[in-house]
């Protein structure tokens, strides 16, 4: 089998006007990055507002292990199956970063034959959407900097900015540092430290916002410090909003590529799928709704964070209403959730497999509880044996959701029909009720606490000292009907990463309570968070390589 890179290098791809045209676009709908690459214009947009929506499609998946699931790739080798049988299918995914990438994740563009191309662009620069997230991010930080250098006119207590500097890349020594140091001249002396791009605010604005407008006011309400009197001080105390707007008006666009068999993509924005919401842009997901019948899109992690962000925050910010959820898994994956080694994973285990199959059976009871109809795709793998797949296909069924062979990987569209064609019985079938999780207008804590017992299946909540004195505070600042984003650890659905399969009797507990109010969600932390990402030890850069004509290898 030919490496990622290698097929993507070998692929034939048409021009993007070519693509944005089978869709109903004409080329001065597009802003052009070269032959391959478009943004779609802002006007575009606003004239499509009023045409009819189409199907939109949830692929998540379970919680992630060392195994790997291949949501991503699902979800685009779907897209090409539901375009071979005849349906007008558009992806809506979100952008890669370069940290990962360079880092042991390596790309997010697919895999196999079911990849979005041109693939090194998407993982690297791209049109530089993720570039403009850091320049308007680090903006802010230079104007906080330069506003208590010129005699602090906020009263900015120094000891409360939360507002941290961005870089695109995994840099584990920028997480904590001192800024404003060498004199008088070079700024006022204070703590700082660096998030990885992906996890800024900006980013979550970005991919939040409906138009420019609303952009600009999102950026405006950014809370970067506090002053000495305990009141927020924002981007628009700073007088940086219209500059912050202007460096994002590009990147606000959504972009369009193609997959390998030139089914049309927009990819746009990427925020990390624990402190933000981990989903792809509003903007992107309603145009490919205006633009296809229907729109397939993905959320970070398994369902208990990703879908269930998509759900409560996405969703119930826009008045988005899926329709249908794929839930992604493999058999490896479940023997492992089952307590079996890596190492072991080929081996045929249906006992480990039932009891991992729990945890399947979680996220399929979840995502029925916000009245969305599921379906199951089984990711293949050649160890997966036909006692461990009738086994699987026995549980879901009971579960009632049908269960679907992927192969999207080694037969690209050809290896999704069986699902297409399963998930569009499924949305001719069943209805879609879907509804948020929680009112919005509910505590503070009873929201965290819904979220944990009913999609986590904890027994209850605790919440420490400094998480109930920021509750506190964001109830007298009247933040406390905004939506929860839960930020815990992605590999259980506990808030334990040890703790596999589907856990029971454990407690949740929250450390810190951190408000997003222009992305316009509260962020309760559970654990250790990283923002900033460090490398392994042989880096997935130390392999790359790029010959005298510019070909590359070892991207992916």
């Amino acid at each position: 089998m030919k490496t990622d890179v290698e097929i993507a290098q070998e692929a034939t791809m048409l021009p993007i006007k070519e693509v944005a045209s089978k869709i109903g676009l004409e080329e001065d709908d597009l802003e052009l990055y070269g032959k391959y690459k478009a943004k779609i214009s802002l006007e575009t947009i606003k004239r499509l507002e009023n045409e009819k929506d189409g199907k939109l499609i949830l692929v998540t998946a379970i919680n992630p292990t060392p195994a790997g699931e291949g949501k991503t790739t699902t979800m685009i080798g779907l897209g090409q199956a539901m375009n071979k049988i005849g349906k007008n299918a558009i992806v809506a995914m979100r952008e890669p970063s370069l940290g990962p990438c360079f880092g042991v994740k390596g790309g997010a563009a697919g895999g196999g034959y079911a990849q979005v191309v041109p693939m090194e662009d998407i993982n690297l620069h791209f049109t530089g959407d993720i570039h403009a997230i850091t320049a308007a991010n680090n903006l802010i930080s230079a104007m906080l900097d330069n506003s208590l250098q010129q005699g602090n006119p906020l009263n900015i207590d120094t000891r409360s900015i939360v507002w941290k500097r961005v870089v695109d890349l995994n840099d584990r020594a920028l997480r904590h540092t001192v800024c404003g140091l060498g004199g008088k001249t070079n700024g006022v002396p204070r703590e700082d430290g660096f998030d990885i791009t992906v996890a800024s605010e900006v980013m979550a604005i970005l991919c939040l916002a409906s138009d420019l407008e609303d952009l600009k006011q999102r950026a405006a309400r950014m809370i970067v410090a506090y002053n000495y009197d305990g009141n927020p001080v924002t981007v628009d105390d700073l007088k940086a909003t219209g500059a912050v707007t202007i460096l994002l008006k590009d990147a606000i666009k959504p972009n369009m590529v193609q997959t390998l068999d030139h089914t049309p993509v927009f990819v746009h924005g990427g925020p990390f799928a624990n402190i933000a919401h981990g989903c792809n842009s509003v903007m992107a997901t309603k145009l490919a709704m205006k633009l296809g019948d229907y729109a397939i899109t993905e959320a970070g992690f398994g369902a208990d964070l990703g879908a269930e962000k998509f759900f409560d925050i996405k969703c119930a910010q826009t008045g988005l209403k899926p329709d249908a959820c794929v839930i992604v898994a493999t058999v490896r994956a479940l023997k492992m959730h089952g307590g079996v080694d890596k190492k072991e994973l080929g081996t045929e285990n249906l006992e480990a497999l039932a009891s991992g199959i729990e945890n399947l059976e979680k996220h399929i009871e979840n995502v029925h509880k916000f009245g969305v109809p599921a379906i199951v795709a089984i990711n293949a793998f050649p160890t997966d044996t036909e006692a461990e797949l009738q086994l699987l296909n026995e549980k879901c069924e009971k579960m009632g959701a049908e269960v679907s062979i992927s192969k999207v990987w080694e037969l690209g569209a050809d290896g999704g029909i069986d699902l297409a064609n399963k998930l569009i019985t499924l949305l001719e079938t069943k209805t879609s009720s879907f509804k948020p999780l929680y009112d919005k207008e509910a505590s503070i804590k009873d929201k965290i606490t819904t979220i944990a017992k009913e999609v986590y299946g904890a027994q209850g909540v605790i919440f420490d000292r400094k998480a109930n004195l920021t509750i506190k505070r964001l109830e007298r600042l009247g933040l406390a009907n905004l939506p929860i984003c839960m930020a815990k650890t992605q590999y259980s659905l506990s808030d334990q990463p040890t703790l596999l399969g589907r856990p029971k009797g454990f407690t949740v507990k929250i450390n810190d309570i951190i408000v997003s109010a222009g992305a316009g969600f509260i962020v309760a932390i559970s654990g250790d968070i990283m923002r900033m990402p460090g490398l392994p030890k042989v880096p997935a850069a130390c392999n790359m390589d790029i010959d005298e004509n510019g070909k590359i290898v070892g991207l992916f």
